[in-house]
């Protein structure tokens, strides 16, 4: 089953088939939702805003906080989750895509919705409708917000699927909006250009309200663009800043607000400084809605976790599970990889979507990786592994990618003479990193 975005298709089957409220399993409603809808991806709010005011649950009594970006979203609203939870706020988080489980983009407290929560949602929503087709990351989206307003949270947070602007999350008014970063990914939708992008992901700005940029580099059309919608702009390296202090680190606001002697974030890597810095200045920002102390900070950062993201696994040889696919989080990983240290034979299994730049996403490793290993990424969106190794063959002197079935076959082939200083990194497709996680070999390390 195809669950995340696909490149733009005439068409696809799709049904208009009368309600299945008959539907009692999770799995039987998302796969009639693949067939409902003509197009994977419609960029458009006019439906699902229809169909969420048809429901009449909004708006939201609490903060909403809405997080956009290329790369570094998902960290963000996980620092935020983690944050507000140890200060004791409760919390309703959506996140896309999953890893393991559909019920991973839903959360209450740091709990998945149960599969009848989310079934019931969806049955709500069907029948709310009427003869509006919805694509299935707008059920997604409408199913995370139906069990939100029940749930009487104290805050909400929500990432942005693909884009701003357009996307479905976009019928909330966030309090505060956060665009983590922009970066070349989706260009097929957002345009090829960084300012286009920009204005796209600057859509979730609302006038008045903060609008945080966690990139000090970001292209100077995304602040432009925040103040031509009338929104307060807050931008790393501007109105607020981070810096190691032995060991330690330290976050200064606007008006000198400070937080001083903060541990690392629990995730890996020196970006996630950024990501942390830019939650803060989010929590600053509703702080007199959302009270937080430098306890419940401190304990945030410490327990916050994402997996997928520079995922080490415990023993040797060192496996390493990363969904790096495009060109700005290839470059991060690469600058990871560099701090983990590893001695021995460097093997590197990618498998990426047909959408994705694979020369930029590859060359950023080139000189990390020892030996490659090219799979299709499982799905339909999988770009074919001799198009993948061609890429790589053509942009890497020297390199002769060995193209594989199957990810099991690629873990046979590396397993059967692995050193045990080696290091094996898995990236690309959230599909190819999904199905690592499952894969009985790896687990096993």
């Amino acid at each position: 089953m195809d669950r995340r975005p696909g490149a733009p298709s005439p068409s696809r089957p799709h049904s208009q088939a009368a309600s299945p409220m008959r539907f009692d399993q999770l799995a039987d409603w998302l796969a009639w939702q693949q067939t409902l809808h003509p197009s994977a991806i419609d960029l458009r709010l006019e439906r699902v805003g229809a169909v969420w005011d048809t429901l009449g649950l909004g708006p939201f009594a609490c903060p909403v906080v809405t997080v956009g970006g290329t790369n570094g979203k998902g960290s963000v609203v996980a620092c935020l989750d983690a944050i507000c939870r140890a200060a004791g706020h409760r919390t309703c988080a959506y996140t896309s895509p999953h890893l393991l489980r559909y019920n991973e983009r839903i959360r209450l407290d740091g709990a998945d919705a149960t599969d009848a929560a989310i079934c019931d949602a969806f049955a709500r929503i069907d029948a709310a409708r009427g003869d509006r087709s919805l694509t299935y990351f707008e059920f997604a989206t409408l199913a995370a917000l139906t069990l939100f307003a029940g749930a009487a949270p104290d805050v909400v947070l929500l990432e942005v699927g693909l884009g701003g602007r357009l996307d479905a999350v976009n019928i909330i008014d966030a309090d505060v909006a956060v665009v983590t970063s922009i970066g070349r990914d989706h260009m097929a939708w957002l345009g090829e250009t960084p300012a286009q992008i920009a204005v796209e992901k600057a859509g979730i700005f609302r006038p008045g309200r903060p609008a945080i940029i966690g990139q000090a580099a970001a292209p100077p059309r995304l602040r432009e663009r925040a103040l031509e919608l009338g929104a307060e702009p807050l931008q790393l390296g501007r109105e607020f800043h981070w810096r190691l202090d032995t060991g330690q680190w330290a976050w200064q606001g606007p008006q000198d607000r400070r937080r001083e002697a903060l541990p690392a974030p629990a995730l890996r890597g020196r970006y996630q400084y950024d990501n942390a810095s830019a939650a803060i200045c989010a929590l600053d920002c509703l702080r007199e809605r959302l009270p937080l102390g430098n306890a419940a900070l401190r304990q945030g950062l410490q327990r916050v976790r994402l997996p997928g993201r520079f995922t080490v696994l415990p023993g040797r040889p060192t496996w390493v599970l990363d969904v790096a696919h495009n060109a700005e989080a290839a470059q991060v990983l690469a600058q990871n990889l560099a701090a983990l240290g590893c001695t021995g034979p460097r093997h590197a299994v990618v498998g990426l979507s047909a959408d994705k730049e694979a020369v930029a996403v590859t060359s950023a490793l080139a000189r990390w990786v020892d030996r490659w290993h090219v799979v299709r990424a499982p799905g339909p969106r999988g770009m074919a592994e001799d198009v993948l190794a061609g890429a790589i063959a053509a942009a890497i002197p020297g390199a002769t990618p060995q193209a594989h079935a199957s990810l099991d076959a690629a873990v046979a082939a590396i397993r059967g003479g692995l050193a045990e200083d080696a290091c094996v990194l898995v990236f690309g497709s959230f599909t190819l990193v999904e199905a690592a996680l499952r894969n009985a070999a790896i687990a096993a390390v």
